[in-house]
């Protein structure tokens, strides 16, 4: 467990995926983060995960409760250096994009 932290530019820098299980949100600030940082996503495919993720594009949206299609998910862009790369450029053209 990493436990509270006050650095998070740190945390996202040495991340090389920000995921986000959620049942609903509204428009999450950690993945606003996440995308700014440059780095892919993976979310639940929800109201307000949808408004920054764009499926295939910076990230990858999967079905609410579904801890097989999470998995699937992480395990894509984990072993795809290539898409992880992609994916993390494109987030930061969508967050420099919405800041405009």
């Amino acid at each position: 467990m990493v436990g509270w932290k006050e650095d998070m530019e740190d945390v996202y820098a040495q991340a090389s995926i920000v995921c986000l299980p959620s049942y609903r949100e509204g428009l999450p600030k950690t993945l606003i983060e996440a995308a700014a940082c440059g780095r892919p996503i993976v979310a639940s495919d929800v109201p307000g995960c949808r408004e920054v993720v764009q499926h295939g594009e910076n990230g990858l949206l999967v079905p609410v409760r579904n801890a097989s299609a999470l998995a699937e998910a992480l395990m894509r862009i984990l072993q795809d250096s290539h898409m992880r790369r992609k994916m993390g450029i494109r987030s930061r053209a969508i967050a420099e994009k919405s800041s405009r």
